[in-house]
């Protein structure tokens, strides 16, 4: 294990006893992304299937010669009819167009400048932006800028893996309030998180298997005593 997971399961038994049984959490990220291209992306990915997605996006860049990437400019220079034509919904279309004015004007800034900002910096920033939400920008985070201490309650998974590890329901707040004893590897948290909502089911989670084996182990007790 880590050291994040060595921390998780010295905080906790119950992680303790599900950590060694899942992928490390990751330590290499693109750390460079620029979040103009991470958000026109994300965007573009919002509601679709990986394999639509990736072919709608790769139209997308396509439409610009001897470019890796359009810069804003040429976003906000294309014509609807054109973006319409790669299969962006009007929604999406005044997202990203949203998502490169607001590069244009600093509020969305270039890589350099915001790994000098903190999460809640950057949050407010990149969320500013038409079609982009708190959850959108908590992924970048953890897996492009590589921050550690992210916890993303409104995430559905995340909260399961919770209430799975733990056999209590959490509210996003209750979550949050809670989930500030695993500072600062909140990342990490919610990664183990994911993968106990991906593979355990109450009937298989450590802390019933506890229980049964304790109840177990008193019946046993109880049938000697006869």
């Amino acid at each position: 294990m880590g050291e994040a997971e060595q921390h998780l399961a010295r905080l906790c038994k119950r992680f303790a006893a599900v950590v060694p049984n899942h992928e490390p959490y990751p330590t290499k990220f693109e750390r460079t992304s620029d979040p103009y291209r991470a958000l026109v992306r994300a965007v573009t990915f919002q509601q679709l299937s990986g394999k639509a997605a990736s072919t709608i996006h790769g139209r997308l860049l396509a439409l610009f010669d001897g470019k890796a990437h359009p810069d804003p400019e040429d976003i906000l220079a294309a014509d609807d009819v054109k973006l319409r034509g790669v299969g962006l919904s009007r929604q999406k279309i005044a997202a990203i167009r949203d998502i490169s004015q607001k590069r244009i004007d600093g509020v969305i800034p270039e890589a350099k400048a915001l790994h000098k900002l903190s999460d809640d910096e950057i949050i407010e920033r990149l969320t500013a932006a038409r079609g982009v939400g708190r959850w959108t920008v908590e992924m970048y985070l953890m897996f492009t800028l590589g921050r550690p201490d992210v916890l993303p309650v409104d995430d559905l998974g995340v909260r399961k893996g919770a209430e799975k590890l733990y056999r209590r329901s959490f509210t996003p707040k209750e979550l949050a309030a809670y989930g500030e004893r695993w500072a600062p590897h909140r990342s990490v948290a919610a990664w183990h998180l994911w993968r106990i909502a991906d593979t355990l089911t109450p009937e298989r989670s450590p802390v019933k298997k506890a229980a049964a084996k304790k109840a177990a182990k008193k019946t046993k007790k109880t049938k000697a005593k006869r």
